[in-house]
């Protein structure tokens, strides 16, 4: 099985290694690290969390073992994530599936889910909590979550954390059909594709400069068709990641699903999608070049640096935590919005 996690060197082409992708996907500089979350949570009872019959016996506070085809991961009520730290990166999370409810040390809230962006920079000390509640007890509540984790440069570390929500109604979708007449489609969360450019991140990211030719595409492909992604740098970092489908056609050379692509960034390369449904991730960008340290949820310059950051987290976390309950989510029935610290509220188009 250890083979199926390393990367592995393939023949002269676009593609440049692959690797079998699990619950955490590995990255290139700018990116750390991609979480993907896909459960099939059944209906959800008066407290939007599963029945009890089907969480007896987890290790509830930590399981990530798929029974009955879900997890609870840290969550003992709803599933999900109760408080927890971030330092010196940003997340980028797109439930497309799903909702996700969140509070937050800066004193923001929320609920967004099937297609909407949450963008957090932190710079410094960041704390939220992300639930993931069974809001609809007539029918199953699937989820689809992919989370990307996005480095800050060394002069960016300690800026003062930002939160931006991006609706799923305002972000670009380019839907085109190749030479044979079949569809696909990209959702451009960052950077630009075919004319369209992403809203804007926060001002603080890596992201936010088009010269650092960052980008995140969420691309799905019907069965057959073809899209060209065009050369971007040969000092580009790119991946293509096959979340979902049958096979793929790279350079010739054909891959089955559940996989990632190292590609050269200086060349035009052709995804060619087999006979189902496919649904891939883009990742690509400059990369930042420099050394850092980290361990656990802070990502820093050096080793003393994230071990003064650990200490100042175990020492203020609870008392930086502005809500009465760690793993707190909103009650049934409640609509996609924000509200911000200051009171402002956004909610998306009606």
């Amino acid at each position: 099985m250890r083979e199926l996690r390393m990367l592995r060197k393939k023949r002269p082409g676009p593609v440049i290694k692959t690797q079998y992708l699990k619950l955490h996907w590995d990255t290139e500089d700018p990116f750390v690290f991609v979480s993907h979350h896909a459960d099939d949570y059944p209906k959800g009872n008066a407290q939007q969390a599963p029945p009890l019959r089907e969480i007896g016996g987890r290790n509830l506070g930590r399981d990530y073992k798929k029974v009955f085809g879900f997890r609870m991961y840290h969550g003992k009520v709803v599933p999900g994530f109760p408080m927890h730290a971030h330092w010196g990166y940003e997340t980028v999370t797109i439930p497309e599936t799903g909702f996700i409810d969140h509070f937050d040390s800066l004193g923001n809230q929320g609920r967004y889910g099937f297609g909407d962006v949450q963008w957090v920079s932190a710079g410094s000390m960041y704390l939220h909590d992300e639930m993931y509640p069974l809001a609809y007890d007539d029918r199953p509540n699937p989820n689809d979550i992919t989370q990307i984790m996005i480095n800050l440069p060394l002069k960016d570390k300690g800026s003062a954390p930002e939160l931006r929500m991006m609706w799923s109604e305002h972000i670009p979708v380019v839907k085109g059909k190749d030479e044979n007449g079949r569809d696909y489609s990209v959702k451009v969360i960052a950077g630009s594709f075919g004319g369209r450019d992403a809203i804007p991140p926060n001002g603080v990211s890596w992201a936010a400069d088009k010269g650092h030719r960052v980008r995140i595409l969420l691309i799905r492909m019907s069965p057959g068709s073809e899209i060209l992604l065009p050369a971007a740098s040969p000092t580009v970092n790119r991946n293509l990641y096959f979340v979902s489908g049958g096979t793929v056609a790279l350079g010739g050379e054909s891959y089955g699903t559940s996989q990632r692509f190292k590609l050269k960034g200086g060349e035009d390369v052709t995804v060619a999608n087999g006979d189902s449904e496919g649904t891939y991730w883009l990742l690509e960008g400059e990369p930042i070049g420099e050394r850092m340290s980290s361990f656990g949820p802070v990502i820093l310059g050096s080793d003393k640096e994230v071990r003064k950051a650990m200490d100042h987290i175990r020492r203020n976390e609870f008392d930086s935590w502005p809500w009465d309950l760690i793993d707190k989510f909103h009650p049934k029935g409640t609509e996609r919005f924000v509200r911000f610290s200051d009171g402002r509220v956004e909610r998306p188009p009606a």
